[in-house]
């Protein structure tokens, strides 16, 4: 089955930089499109990038100029490349294969003011 590893997580200052990774297995990754996701407390979740299997990338409005989404097809992976955070950014990230419904537990982003 489809598993989802997201590490990469942490405690920073405002202005800082964070570099999530999500290992994926169960799923042919070279050929699947990725997401990254967040939820912030009381909020709903939320799409923050995307990538596709040829590397067309997405990023939301809100984090586009700050954020950068890649993937390593030899090690299964995707990435958050995340700079300039601000607190509003705090929230957990999730990283996703897009069309299936399958999460993974997700890795906690704080930024303090």
């Amino acid at each position: 089955q489809v598993q989802l590893v997201e590490s990469g997580g942490g405690l920073v200052q405002a202005g800082g930089s964070l570099r999530l990774s999500c290992v994926a297995s169960g799923i042919i990754f070279k050929t699947s499109a990725m997401g990254w996701y967040r939820q912030a407390p009381g909020k709903q979740r939320e799409l923050v990038a995307t990538i596709s299997s040829t590397s067309t990338t997405y990023v939301a409005d809100f984090v586009k100029g700050r954020f950068t989404i890649s993937r390593d097809n030899a090690k299964n992976t995707v990435y958050l490349q995340m700079n300039s955070l601000k607190p509003e950014d705090t929230a957990v990230y999730y990283c996703k294969v897009l069309g299936v419904s399958h999460w993974g537990q997700g890795t906690q982003v704080t930024v303090s003011s």
